[in-house]
């Protein structure tokens, strides 16, 4: 069975498709948190549609035991470099986050987030993503977020190696 024909409208993200490990390990930090690490890998894929599908799974670097888990969607506004993000993750947060492709650069804000109803605290109240491809085509992610405690601050930075196309 052939793999299905990318979508057109999906095109300007081609450059994120593909299986992506952490090389180094991510570095994680945060006002309320002792600075740690993590190995991530990422699958970014497509089936056709007019979106690309994703998962990320992080682990601990010693034990490898599983850490964060998210999976979702990044759809494009057909004919603009408009962007939605569509994420769902272990700890129980569903969120929506919007911006913009520019080149082999994705900028993406919260515009919505849902929680459980006994989500831990302090709640995540904004998230900031930004994805680009470095000039070693490796591919970068920057996480930054506010809570009910904490304004926003720079949380996650992990650098990726592309492992399959």
């Amino acid at each position: 069975m052939e793999p299905p024909k990318m979508s057109p409208v999906v095109e300007p993200l081609s450059w994120m498709l593909g299986t992506w490990l952490s090389d180094p390990p991510g570095a994680g930090t945060y006002p309320t948190l002792q600075p740690f690490q993590y190995l991530e890998e990422v699958h970014i894929s497509h089936v056709g549609q007019p979106m690309l599908n994703f998962s990320f799974n992080s682990f601990h670097p010693d034990t490898r035991k599983p850490m964060h888990r998210e999976c979702g969607f990044i759809r494009l506004k057909p004919d603009t470099n408009k962007v939605a993000f569509v994420s769902a993750q272990n700890t129980g947060i569903v969120e929506v986050e919007e911006g913009e492709v520019n080149g082999q650069e994705l900028c993406i804000a919260s515009h919505s987030i849902a929680r459980i109803s006994f989500a831990k605290e302090p709640h995540v109240e904004q998230i900031t993503r930004k994805f680009r491809l470095n000039s070693e085509g490796k591919l970068e992610q920057t996480v930054s977020m506010a809570t009910t405690t904490q304004p926003m601050t720079q949380h996650l930075h992990v650098t990726y190696k592309k492992v399959t196309p």
